[in-house]
């Protein structure tokens, strides 16, 4: 791998003043009149645009995904082919978290069968901690990152080169979703029947 280090450093100056600014929106934002399936994916790549152009025409959402999802009972189905603010907010929850965690797994997150209270409860909380997990990653990565900034900044480890900086957050993306899948799957479980806390030789 080769890149150029001041590239780099311009583009996550240039990312972190977006995220600055970025936010999921409100529930009572998200519109509630019904919307077809055109104007449903429009609207969330609006609602996501922090996705690189580059991923964001290739991987974002479809149509053919939207009624996959609906096929698989992953949400709710649309109302006479209308999308209304619950739909919607199943979605943003999908598609902020399809790139960390299965499709089974993000269904422990937001299950089928709420009502829109529930609904409206668990995207508002999860709204909050998208924002407050945007604060900690650019937080984290201008320590990380620190040297390739040009700055040094107390409280962590840091890498002086893009590659190590790759590496090193892809190391980092995986025990993060192994962490998240282990945590998920304790659901329900107590010490008696989800395992023990002392210390083994597998986690």
């Amino acid at each position: 791998m080769t890149y150029d280090k001041e590239l780099v450093a311009g583009k996550l100056r240039r990312w972190e003043s977006y995220l600055d600014s970025f936010r999921l929106p409100d529930w009572e934002e998200i519109p509630d009149f019904g919307l077809y399936m055109e104007q449903v994916t429009a609207l969330l790549k609006e609602y996501l645009d922090y996705f690189p152009p580059e991923l964001k025409e290739e991987q974002f959402i479809t149509a053919a995904t939207i009624n996959n999802y609906v096929r698989i009972k992953v949400m709710p189905e649309p109302v006479k082919r209308r999308y209304y603010r619950e739909h919607i907010a199943y979605l943003i929850i999908i598609l902020a978290l399809k790139h960390s965690l299965s499709i089974a797994l993000i269904q422990k997150i937001i299950p089928m069968g709420l009502t829109k209270d529930e609904v409206c409860r668990i995207y508002t909380d999860f709204a909050a901690e998208h924002s407050k997990s945007i604060r900690y990653f650019k937080e984290q990565t201008r320590i990380l990152a620190g040297p390739i900034l040009g700055h040094v900044e107390r409280g962590g480890a840091t890498v002086d080169t893009p590659e190590a900086l790759i590496v090193t957050n892809a190391v980092m993306s995986g025990f993060t979703r192994l962490l998240t899948e282990k945590l998920l799957l304790l659901e329900g479980k107590s010490l008696a029947d989800g395992g023990t806390i002392e210390r083994q030789t597998k986690p």
